[in-house]
């Protein structure tokens, strides 16, 4: 569990549900991500509760029985809110609020939470309100629940209802007005991108909290918000850099997560073309991460939805630093784990021999950052000469020469 508590974190407990997709080794793997999402919306998470169902309860998730024993640890321990790892269905979440009376979110809500506190520019502010929106606006009802506990009834219902279909009216009305100020954004934005010419572009792309940010920081000296929790960048930053003779414009783009809520996909059109028209992927995966391939796997995924996973790609593994690397003595007997595994060793894994160049580097330490930068000016290199077969001009790296320069970031173009 994460070690930092205090009197400004909310106390919560964690529910999972281990089922014939999700095995028990997937939950707590899960709950381990949902785990830091709250600990980033700011909760310190007091307990976790697991229960095995061949499906979701329909009317509690995770069955009454659970859901008692859930609200007793509750009372017990004046817990203020429970967190599910799936997304709940309305009934669902009217029925555990009325059950526990305590604060119920589910994992999507959680994210949205947090994208809403991260958001900064009025662009992604409007991303992040438009999800919410279409988050909520099935979920009305459990608004109006307090309607349910009062006595005669009669005339108090009618009231009720219309004050759901206003409400409703408005959120629709809201989300229509949202979606055209995003049309006008990305309008903006796609012409934006047209306006930077035919420079190759260069997006970021990997989990969240990879050190994608920290990576953009050092090759383009830049000062890109980074910092260890998910979700630390949603503005999309754009930076021309220029190594040895060759210019080329670098984007970090939000970061990815399992079950990501198809709201937020929505929503963040805009930020994901700026992936979708990238010339070149940097993929950056934490090593040090303990199921760092379930995280190429799901980013792998999301690109694919995107039909962004054929463009060319360099695969960067960040965090060697997490790593004690140092060189086994021939008479060591001590057994070889991923914590003592050398630099050297690490090049031999699978990971050195995937169909995508490969570097192992430290961000935050700059290691191994010369193999990286001439790995990612090669890469750029060709995509610039098969654009300009006819160009005379000699490309050659030298790293004395390097220079980077910044452009812009897109702050805020509405």
């Amino acid at each position: 569990m994460l070690e930092k508590k205090d009197h400004q974190y909310e106390k919560a407990v964690l529910v999972g549900l281990i089922t014939q997709q999700q095995t028990e080794e997937k939950v707590t793997e899960y709950l381990d991500e949902l785990e830091f999402l709250a600990f980033t919306a700011g909760a310190s998470v007091e307990k976790r509760f697991t229960q095995r169902l061949t499906q979701p309860d329909s009317k509690t998730f995770v069955g009454t029985g659970k859901a008692q024993e859930i609200k007793s640890y509750v009372v017990e321990n004046e817990i203020g809110t429970v967190i599910f790892d799936d997304e709940l269905s309305p009934s669902q979440l009217k029925n555990l609020e009325k059950e526990m009376e305590v604060k119920i979110l589910d994992r999507t809500n959680l994210i949205l939470d947090i994208f809403a506190q991260r958001a900064q520019t009025s662009y992604a502010r409007t991303q992040v309100e438009l999800a919410q929106y279409q988050y909520l606006l099935p979920r009305l009802s459990k608004m109006w629940s307090h309607l349910d506990k009062q006595k005669g009834g009669i005339g108090m219902r009618g009231p009720g209802e219309t004050e759901i279909e206003t409400d409703r009216r408005i959120i629709r009305d809201r989300i229509t007005l949202l979606k055209d100020k995003l049309k006008i954004i990305d309008k903006q934005m796609s012409t934006q991108r047209q306006n930077r010419g035919k420079m190759v572009r260069v997006a970021l792309v990997g989990y969240t909290n990879v050190g994608k940010s920290t990576l953009m920081n050092s090759i383009s000296k830049s000062e890109v918000f980074a910092e260890n929790k998910l979700f630390a960048t949603l503005d999309t930053t754009v930076r021309k850099v220029v190594m040895g003779n060759l210019p080329f414009l670098l984007t970090d783009t939000v970061g990815f997560i399992r079950k990501l809520p198809t709201q937020l996909v929505e929503s963040f059109k805009s930020t994901l073309d700026e992936v979708r028209e990238a010339d070149l992927l940097i993929h950056v995966v934490d090593i040090s991460h303990e199921t760092f391939e379930d995280q190429i796997n799901s980013v792998n995924q999301t690109l694919m939805e995107i039909d962004a996973h054929q463009k060319p790609m360099i695969m960067v593994f960040n965090k060697i630093d997490a790593f004690a690397f140092e060189e086994k003595a021939e008479d060591d007997l001590t057994p070889e784990t991923r914590k003592n595994k050398s630099l050297s060793e690490w090049k031999k894994t699978w990971m050195s021999h995937s169909k995508y160049p490969t570097v192992f580097i430290s961000a935050l330490n700059k290691e191994n950052f010369p193999e990286l930068k001439k790995l990612i000016y090669d890469e750029v290199l060709k995509i610039h000469i098969s654009r300009f077969p006819y160009n005379d001009f000699l490309f050659e790296y030298h790293e004395e020469e390097e220079e980077e320069e910044e452009e812009n970031s897109d702050s805020d173009p509405s």
